[in-house]
């Protein structure tokens, strides 16, 4: 079968392009991802990015909305008490339900793997506090030191305190009926 005759030829750099102008003008054309949910529903298409985010009440640009005071850079400068022209917000319900958001408490999402939980409990049940022997146990199957086992059982002991507590108080009774 004969080869394509454009695939083989090598292709020729046009010298009369302007690229630049051409990635540009398809940039501008994109519109604009916005990651907050919130402004994404107030967004408006037929206006700029600096006239939705004044409606809403946001700044567009952080260095003119929260100046640096001339004092800190050393200058003194005298002010006539003139403020400049407050923004009409029309929108406020998107900073609102930004802060309320912002408020709400973090949730924990990092747990540990089952197969460490379990790691954890059955060094802690067999050997007790002595990481030594922990280290020597057969079901260390990745060779852990007493360091790194010491460090295990601190990070189970950290994510899942109330658990730790109880399971420790569930083994005194076991010793007790030993002895």
């Amino acid at each position: 079968m004969p080869k394509a005759k454009g695939k083989s030829r090598r292709h020729k750099y046009s010298y009369n392009l302007n690229r630049k102008r051409l990635y540009r003008s398809a940039r501008r054309r994109a519109a604009p991802r916005i990651a907050c949910s919130h402004i994404r529903h107030a967004w408006d298409p037929h206006k700029s990015v600096a006239q939705n985010l004044a409606e809403m009440g946001l700044a567009e640009d952080p260095n003119k909305a929260v100046p640096i005071p001339k004092k800190l850079l050393g200058m003194e400068v005298e002010s006539d008490g003139q403020q400049p022209g407050k923004k009409i917000v029309r929108k406020p319900y998107v900073v609102n339900e930004m802060e309320l958001e912002a408020s709400l408490p973090e949730k924990k999402s990092n747990t540990l793997s089952r197969d460490l939980i379990d790691y954890v409990k059955y060094m802690i049940q067999n050997h007790g506090e002595n990481y030594k022997e922990m280290a020597r146990d057969e079901k260390n199957y990745y060779q852990d030191t007493p360091k790194q086992i010491k460090r295990k059982i601190n990070v189970y002991k950290n994510f899942y305190p109330e658990e730790y507590k109880n399971f420790i108080a569930s083994l005194k009774p076991e010793k007790m009926e030993v002895q």
